[in-house]
């Protein structure tokens, strides 16, 4: 058992009092169950979830050739993690140990216990929250295994991918790990099809996409795609995340769909010190995972590994096209879609790509570069924060920005601890020239403006954080867009900018609204927004209530004949 199941043990595992589990009678059915039968498999998607009443349960997972019992569970404990709130598919089996009786609650009784029970919901809530912590930890994913290589840029990928939606696996590096020629010999795989994910014991996925990962692993739940939503999310960072959380928990259907994982470009960071209530700080994954916990909680439907491609601005209820195939309706949409960091105005070959150059600065990439000396190029405070978390393991960390200092574009909090960090140098007024290598970034250059000649520097890490561009392509034209591609939203809009339903419809335009009715923009995307965390989770949050408001718009008979006049 890990470190911390062991410090955490009571509140992983509690026991339910006689009058808790009367209440959840109410909820279930009980059952009598014998020796060795099963009840949950691990792959699958758990559809009930139990209380021991009488008799012990086994908590099985799978390993290697074999299985390990997890934990038993007796009479006052009951199942489940976080899969049976989001509809993915669970991480271990459950087994009768001992004949007895148990409560059997299936997840939509189990999710309105959660929404109606407040001792219940905070007792259910932490424990499902701190057992997938703990399945991570034990590396409870022998179900999934990652083949990689510690110089490859999709394996970077993969495990960025697996890591940020805390879900279990082993990491088998060639470099590392003797089994990992085992099984390249065992599937009839060589080591240039690497990286390579074996699911579920026999499916072999060669560099698989984001998407075809998560489809064989699970881990989004099942949607009715003919379903109309009140609300379609497109973008799960901070602004996303706080608009999931508040419209499901106003009762609003609810569909979130993300790229990558929960909390966007604000999940990839180290720590965030200067966020309300967090005086030590917390990392970009823990907050992100905090609020995704939040949001299922409340009902909302979250999907990763799912990209928009377009939005038809001609129909109502809206449709949004994915690039997977298939479409969502939804008679709101909220773009949340963020930024994406700028890339060098000189030539960054594709090669480089989490194989010496990175975008985010998380324990993985501290990892890669341990001991070793680094560039971070960015003088922003996601590049601050990047910098100070990295040296205290790089041996040297280089700091290369254009501007004469970083005064105008950091917190003073960062650039103190810059100054009084002894392995960190600034290089002001100074640019980056060349990259140079093979599969790997080997060389970089750069020069400063008071230098006649390119300084020369044999280091293989470089870190980019060079400000925001709007992921606003899949929108087509359909929106308003500032002169810098980001979505004018309310009184940025001109009268020009407006669709002719608004005045079909006989109102204005609501706070975050954009340029057509039901269409709202909150967080990074949006024009002249503050890029900090704290701002896109108060976008998304106040913007809710404008959705209710567009939401009746949606359902009158003006919407139908402003939509039968404009196509719009």
């Amino acid at each position: 058992m890990n470190e911390l199941m062991n410090k955490r043990r009571d509140q992983m595992f509690p026991k339910l009092s006689e009058q808790q589990m009367t209440r959840l009678d109410t909820h279930g059915v009980r059952e009598s169950v014998r020796a060795g039968q099963l009840l949950v498999q691990q792959g699958e998607r758990p559809e009930r979830f139990f209380v021991v009443v009488r008799g012990t349960l086994e908590v099985i997972l799978a390993r290697p050739g074999d299985h390990e019992v997890f934990n038993t569970l007796t009479a006052g404990d009951f199942t489940g993690e976080m899969s049976m709130l989001r509809g993915s598919v669970g991480f271990a089996s459950i087994r009768v140990g001992e004949p007895g009786e148990v409560i059997a609650i299936d997840a939509s009784h189990l999710r309105s216990i959660v929404l109606t029970d407040a001792e219940l919901s905070e007792l259910f809530m932490r424990a499902f929250i701190l057992r997938r912590m703990g399945l991570v930890a034990e590396g409870a994913g022998a179900d999934v295994r990652l083949l990689g290589s510690r110089h490859s840029g999709d394996t970077l990928r993969l495990q960025e991918f697996l890591t940020r939606n805390a879900f279990p696996y082993q990491d088998l590096h060639i470099e590392q790990h003797p089994d990992v020629q085992i099984l390249l010999e065992r599937f009839h795989l060589r080591s240039n099809e690497l990286p390579v994910v074996v699911c579920h014991g026999d499916t072999v996925l060669r560099n698989p996409s984001n998407h075809e990962l998560a489809a064989c692993i699970g881990i989004n739940p099942r949607v009715d795609d003919s379903r109309v939503h009140d609300l379609l999310i497109v973008g799960a960072g901070p602004a996303g995340l706080a608009a999931a959380v508040y419209a499901a928990s106003e009762g609003l259907d609810v569909r979130m769909i993300e790229l990558m994982a929960p909390g966007g470009q604000a999940g990839t960071s180290s720590r965030i010190e200067n966020y309300l209530g967090f005086p030590t700080g917390i990392s970009g994954r823990a907050l992100a995972g905090r609020a995704l916990s939040q949001a299922q909680k409340f009902g909302a439907n979250i999907c990763v590994a799912c990209e928009a491609v377009k939005l038809h601005p001609e129909t109502r209820p809206y449709v949004v096209d994915l690039a997977e195939g298939g479409a969502i309706k939804a008679n709101v949409v909220l773009v949340a879609t963020g930024a994406q960091y700028r890339t060098l105005d000189i030539e960054t070959p594709a090669r480089f790509l989490g194989a010496g150059v990175y975008y985010a600065a998380t324990n993985m990439e501290a990892r890669l570069c341990d001991q070793e000396e680094i560039i971070i190029v960015g003088g922003g405070n996601s590049a601050g924060q990047a910098a100070v978390f990295l040296a205290n393991t790089c041996r040297q960390v280089h700091l290369v920005v254009r501007a004469p200092d970083l005064i105008d574009s950091m917190s003073s909090y960062l650039i103190r601890r810059i100054e009084e960090c002894p392995n960190i140098r600034l290089h002001a007024r100074t640019r980056i020239t060349s990259l140079q290598g093979t599969d790997h970034l080997e060389r970089v250059t750069w020069r400063c403006e008071s230098d006649s000649q390119d300084q020369v520097h044999d280091i293989g890490h470089l870190f980019l954080m060079l400000g925001a561009l709007p992921n606003t392509h899949w929108l087509n034209g359909a929106l308003a867009l500032d002169d810098r591609g980001f979505v004018k939203t309310g009184l940025e809009l001109q009268p020009q900018d407006l669709s002719p339903a608004y005045r079909l419809l006989g109102r204005a335009v609501f706070a975050l609204e954009s340029s057509l009715p039901g269409i709202f923009a909150a967080g990074d995307v949006r024009a002249d927004s503050v890029k900090r965390v704290a701002a896109g989770v108060g976008e998304g949050s106040t913007c809710v209530q404008s959705i209710h408001r567009a939401l009746r718009d949606a359902r009158s008979p003006a919407t139908a004949l402003a939509q039968a006049k404009t196509g719009s």
